[in-house]
């Protein structure tokens, strides 16, 4: 890797230094989730049942090649219950070259789906609710200071939708990992619903830091700079699929997902992690919120007043935060990144020294006064390793 790329673990170690020193407040949140479009131009419709999808997974070459070309015509478009694939095991998000367009992307992110928390204070062990830490914005271009760190795009019942996503390290794959990291309601509806079509990472989208009104008639090679990578498989748990929601935070703390991709253009040539120059490792079973002293939250997000075209960045002591007092609890920081900046990584600095990834944002309040994510324990490594070894 060149010395001129500075990878998000030197960039984030940075973060996290600087913030131990004046912040254990915090702040924000409503960013926890993806956001679809409201212009008629990402807004999908329903298809007529000629163009539907499939009512199951492709088993052969034959099947594969229909289900493609089911997409391909426009069967991406429908979401009726019978074709919305719902188990772990119907996952499938054939490539479609060019769907994500740079007027597709740039219109991503024009309305806000929150996914609030109603928080039980009596429950479990929660911590005092922090005061709000304005997110920072996190200096161009992106992959030097950002490495690793992308935009996820997807499309769902209500249009397309964004979240923030992390590329971390596979140990089947040294030095050429094509896993990427983000929040289980990236890519499942959870109890209410089935996976999200058309899901791909962008590693540094928007690299140079533009305006949404600076983006205005920008190619898809200034979004894209390092290309588009469509997942070929995705894992998340099976409590986010059993009991996840949009409403309440209920799932929250199984709220997970790791990622599997391949770049649009084919397969071959550098893997995802050779291609961004960075990868992060994952701190499974990191400890309690006391033997943390700073961590730090990286993502796009979208909702006002943000625009979701750059990334910013909260840094404060975490604290814990419990939904449910028979499930994990839960860290939490202050910080008032909003909606978009969901799966965004959270990053702490390991006893190697090196930044590991701790958790993920998960839920927010609607005052975007603070963020959680679930702590990555047992459950979390599971999900990790089924992808890892999937493909070794």
């Amino acid at each position: 890797m060149p010395s001129i790329r500075r990878s998000l673990a030197t960039a984030a170690a940075a973060v996290l230094l600087a913030g131990t020193a004046t912040a254990c407040g915090s702040s924000s949140g409503g960013g926890t989730d993806a956001r679809p479009t409201g212009g008629t131009a990402t807004v999908q419709r329903t298809t007529p049942a000629a163009a539907g999808l499939p009512t199951s997974i492709p088993t052969s070459l034959k099947d594969l090649k229909k289900w493609e070309q089911a997409y391909k015509d426009g069967g991406w478009r429908d979401w009726n219950r019978s074709t919305w694939l719902r188990k772990a095991k119907d996952f499938a998000n054939p490539v479609i070259a060019g769907l994500w367009s740079e007027d597709r992307m740039r219109g991503a992110d024009q309305n806000d789906k929150q996914v609030p928390a109603d928080v039980p204070a009596d429950q479990g062990m929660t911590d005092p609710e922090p005061s709000p830490v304005p997110a920072r914005a996190v200096t161009p271009p992106y992959h030097v200071n950002a490495a690793g760190v992308g935009k996820l795009f997807f499309d769902g019942p209500q249009g397309s939708m964004v979240c923030s996503a992390t590329v971390v390290e596979d140990p089947a794959h040294p030095g050429k990992s094509n896993l990427v990291w983000t929040a289980g309601h990236c890519v499942h509806a959870g109890k209410e619903g089935g996976w999200y079509r058309n899901i791909a990472f962008v590693p540094a989208y928007n690299d140079g830091g533009r305006t949404a009104a600076g983006l205005k008639g920008a190619t898809r090679n200034v979004l894209a700079p390092l290309g588009v990578f469509w997942a070929d498989w995705a894992s998340t748990s099976d409590q986010w699929i059993d009991e996840g929601s949009e409403k309440g935070g209920s799932g929250s703390p199984y709220d997970f997902a790791v990622l599997h991709v391949v770049p649009e253009k084919g397969a071959g040539g550098k893997s995802l992690q050779e291609t961004v120059g960075a990868a992060l490792p994952v701190w499974f079973d990191a400890p309690s919120t006391k033997s943390i002293p700073a961590m730090g939250v990286w993502g796009y997000p979208a909702a006002p007043p943000y625009d979701g075209q750059r990334i910013y960045a909260c840094t404060g002591r975490p604290g814990r935060l419990s939904l449910d007092a028979q499930e994990p609890t839960e860290y939490r920081i202050g910080c008032t990144m909003t909606g978009g900046a969901s799966g965004g990584g959270w990053f702490a600095t390991m006893p190697s020294g090196r930044t590991g990834l701790v958790s993920n944002t998960s839920i927010g309040p609607v005052t975007n006064a603070w963020l959680a994510g679930p702590r990555l324990g047992a459950e979390a490594k599971k999900v990790f390793d089924e992808v890892s070894t999937k493909f070794r």
